[in-house]
């Protein structure tokens, strides 16, 4: 009777463990809908005018689409050079925001190549490898965003020599669905053999 409630209760977690990122993806879903919605009735109870509403809408949909459009395909837009040129005469906040933007384009690749590498390293020590983002590098010394599983966004940041770390072959997003997974989403045999105890 007690291994009978025991499988009955592992299966009743595998079965929980299962819905788990469907139940993320809609939450995800749920809560662009409610931004979206929200925003549409507070500019409608603004100008109480669906014409103008959709509107506006339509001219903010364009104006997002040209901005990514520009920034994927020329490298750059007037208008977040605008926006970029007017905050940075904001003492206090243009330093929060020019490290905001530096975080996204970490994740983003604009304007930092050498982000979008993701290496190997010893920590919290030796042999024992984790993952890193390269988040900058000055001379022989790379700085790294070592992120915690299962939460990415959270981690260490750590300063090492070169020849402390082991080139990946993973970008940014298998780096990151490695870590997200905890190790499950991992296929880079290959990228093992350099971190094998020699």
């Amino acid at each position: 009777m007690n291994s009978y409630i025991k499988r009955i209760a592992n299966y009743f977690l595998i079965g929980v463990f299962a819905f788990i990122p469907i139940v993320v993806v809609l939450q995800i879903v749920l809560f662009m809908k409610e931004l979206i919605s929200g925003t549409f009735q507070f500019v409608y109870g603004y100008w109480d005018n669906y014409l103008i509403t959709i509107s506006i809408f339509v001219f903010s949909f364009y104006l997002f689409v040209y901005v990514g459009y520009r920034l994927t395909i020329v490298e750059g837009s007037w208008i977040i050079r605008l926006i970029d040129n007017i905050v940075n005469r904001i003492p206090l906040l243009n330093s929060i925001y020019r490290v905001i933007k530096k975080v996204v384009n970490l994740f983003t690749g604009h304007g930092q190549k050498q982000a979008r590498e993701v290496v190997f390293t010893e920590y919290p020590k030796e042999d024992v490898w984790v993952p890193a983002y390269v988040t900058n590098r000055v001379e022989d010394m790379y700085i790294l965003f070592i992120p915690t599983s299962p939460n990415p966004t959270s981690g260490f940041t750590v300063i090492v020599h070169e020849s402390k770390i082991v080139k990946s072959k993973m970008n940014i997003e298998e780096a990151t669905s490695f870590i997200i997974s905890v190790g499950v989403d991992f296929n880079h045999i290959d990228n093992l053999h350099p971190l094998k105890p020699k």
